[in-house]
């Protein structure tokens, strides 16, 4: 006998929510803070999102991993930027009650900071109460290199909103005792009461942060040797000239990343469709370190039409499924 359609069987699942689950509308949200509008009005017609499905939130996550599949890199970014919006208003920071931001480098999360810079500009989102903590910085670069964390972060980010300075925490590369300086990480991590939300990308081989294949799946920030693969690909930051690519890192682990309340992580282009497939549709295994979010209870990947090319149909289908059920539950 042939079971109900996954659409039907993801609704009847969990029709109904618990008490104290009730969902977050586009209402609950703007009454949230007098006068938000988190995205103009025509933002949401159908014309203007074809293909475009944007999930609000609920009060209290579910224990759930997702996968949501955008048609194309902008509307993944625009998907995850949207997201990170939505949490943060509803955490309703302020003095003393900080929201705790982990964030990525790379070329992937660059969408996702040039759509919060926008929300931030039009007077939608405030970082005055966020703090950031992010994964990972080469050792040996300065701080003032082009191609450091340092410069990375504040160039196409944090110089364009209001966030304190103070708050946004980048390890220290250059630091003379470099485990010292792993160790003081983690401690501050600790002090801003966790991390509410860590935000990642991952490459090819499935590494997040710096935690290549074989690193150890509960692992704390360390000292890290890059692996030859990982300085080839970044040879091209650095004029194709492999003598001044760094070759270590500081890094954040992946159980420090596991030990966040929420984990996102934007997997983007066909060439990281592998990645994700071991991600999603094979167990956990330390030669892909990405796949341990498997184990957290609320994991949510983000990705472009792209990157699902190695999945399987009916991966892709659950997943579309269960992200339809949503939109129809929250509408």
């Amino acid at each position: 006998m042939r079971g109900p359609a996954p659409a039907e069987a993801i609704s009847g699942a969990r029709r109904a929510l618990p008490a104290g689950r009730q969902r977050w509308g586009v209402s609950s949200l703007r009454s949230a803070r007098a006068g938000w509008r988190p995205f103009p009005a025509a933002a949401w017609d159908a014309a203007s999102l074809r293909g475009f499905k944007f999930i609000l939130l609920y009060k209290s996550l579910t224990a759930i991993m997702r996968l949501v599949i955008l048609e194309d890199y902008d509307q993944a970014s625009e998907w995850a930027a949207k997201y990170i919006c939505n949490r943060i208003i509803q955490f309703k920071p302020s003095q003393g009650r900080y929201f705790t931001l982990g964030l990525p480098t790379g070329s992937t999360p660059l969408g996702c900071y040039k759509k919060l810079i926008e929300y931030h500009r039009n007077g939608d989102l405030s970082f005055k109460y966020v703090k950031t903590f992010n994964m990972d910085e080469y050792v040996g670069l300065p701080r003032n290199h082009p191609e450091s964390y340092h410069s990375y972060m504040w160039n196409n980010f944090f110089k364009h909103i209001d966030i304190d300075p103070n708050n946004a925490h980048i390890l220290d590369g250059n630091a003379p005792d470099l485990q010292a300086e792993c160790d003081a990480f983690e401690k501050k991590i600790e002090a801003a009461g966790g991390i509410d939300l860590f935000v990642g990308g991952i490459g090819p081989d499935g590494h997040i942060a710096f935690n290549e294949p074989g690193s150890s799946l509960s692992s704390r920030t360390r000292l890290k040797t890059l692996a030859m693969d990982t300085i080839l690909a970044n040879a091209k930051y650095f004029d194709g000239d492999l003598s001044k690519v760094p070759t270590m890192a500081l890094t954040v682990g992946v159980g420090t990343v596991m030990d966040a309340r929420e984990v996102m992580i934007l997997i983007t282009g066909a060439h990281k469709a592998f990645a994700l497939y071991k991600a999603i549709e094979e167990g956990v295994n330390h030669m892909w370190t990405v796949s341990a979010f498997q184990q957290h209870p609320r994991t949510i990947f983000v990705c472009d039409e792209d990157a699902t090319l190695e999945l399987r149909v009916k991966t892709v289908k659950y997943f579309k499924a269960y992200e339809e059920a949503e939109i129809i539950k929250s509408t």
